[in-house]
């Protein structure tokens, strides 16, 4: 039986983002660990900054992929545009990023459940668009690239992001040596779809690219249990029963099949800088 990548598998993603819950676990566990890099919505920013004409007064901004609304709140607080779209799949999702921007000021700033390859947006009607770790949950990304460029306006600009299909691949020797996945270094990566290496020329298929930046992420896991945190909703390991979305469980079985001690883990992320295609109809 083919194994299908679950990043690519729409009878997987209310497993994994139905309950928000298990985002936050693995997300908080993996920026807990992070000892090397820039924080990326905080890159984003920067990156706008730098390439965009009209940065200092951006009218809507597209929030792609919004999860739990952390890039959302950044590009509300240090961009000050005059709204912020986020748009995500998952309503979980949604309801945990509105909580965390109610009482943000003087942006207006919404959210929409929707698919990301038919965004809900007029053509031309955004200043900026953000597509930040998300491409990789489509199997045609190309198609939503091509949405990105007919929503931005002219002299608008798009920021995508991404990760290294090698992404953490540490971690997934750690969970061969210790029995939890044995065919964990065999899986396909779950960046396969939009990754570092091909992120650049997935832009290019609608958009042009102004720029490229690739900056290694370093995140330095203090023990089985913190390990586990992040392990244990990941849903690229074939775990036992009783193991997935159970730390504890998981960590036990570290502990009794591999010393405890530090792992550092590694990711590429990759920043796409592009412009509306000059070409586009």
């Amino acid at each position: 039986m083919t194994e299908v990548n679950p990043f690519l598998d729409p009878v997987r993603q209310s497993d994994l983002y139905g309950d928000a819950s298990r985002l936050a676990g693995r997300s908080n566990a993996l920026m807990r660990a992070k000892t090397a890099g820039r924080p990326v919505p905080d890159t984003i920013v920067e990156l706008v900054r730098a390439h965009h004409v009209r940065a200092g007064r951006l009218g809507a901004v597209l929030d792609i992929g919004c999860g739990r609304g952390t890039s959302s709140a950044v590009l509300a607080s240090l961009l000050h545009p005059e709204r912020v779209v986020g748009l995500d799949a998952a309503p979980a999702l949604i309801d945990q990023a509105r909580e965390r921007t109610r009482h943000l000021p003087g942006v207006q700033v919404s959210f929409l459940q929707g698919d990301f390859h038919q965004l809900p947006l007029p053509t031309a009607s955004c200043d900026l668009a953000v597509a930040a770790f998300c491409l990789y949950h489509s199997p045609r990304p190309q198609t939503v690239i091509a949405e990105i460029n007919r929503v931005l306006a002219p002299g608008g600009l798009a920021v995508l992001v991404t990760k290294s299909l090698d992404s953490y691949g540490e971690l997934d020797q750690l969970a061969a040596i210790a029995g939890l996945d044995p065919r964990a270094e065999q899986h396909e990566s779950l960046y396969v779809s939009a990754h570092s290496g091909n992120l650049a020329a997935l832009a290019a298929t609608s958009l042009d690219v102004v720029a490229v930046e690739n900056e290694e992420h370093v995140f330095t896991f203090d023990g089985h249990d913190h390990i586990a945190d992040y392990m244990a909703t990941n849903p690229k390991y074939d775990l036992a029963p009783g193991l997935y979305g159970h730390p504890a469980a998981l960590a036990a079985v570290l502990h009794e099949f591999v010393p405890d001690r530090p792992i550092a883990a590694r990711s590429v992320i990759t920043f796409v800088v592009a412009q509306p295609s000059e070409g586009r109809s």
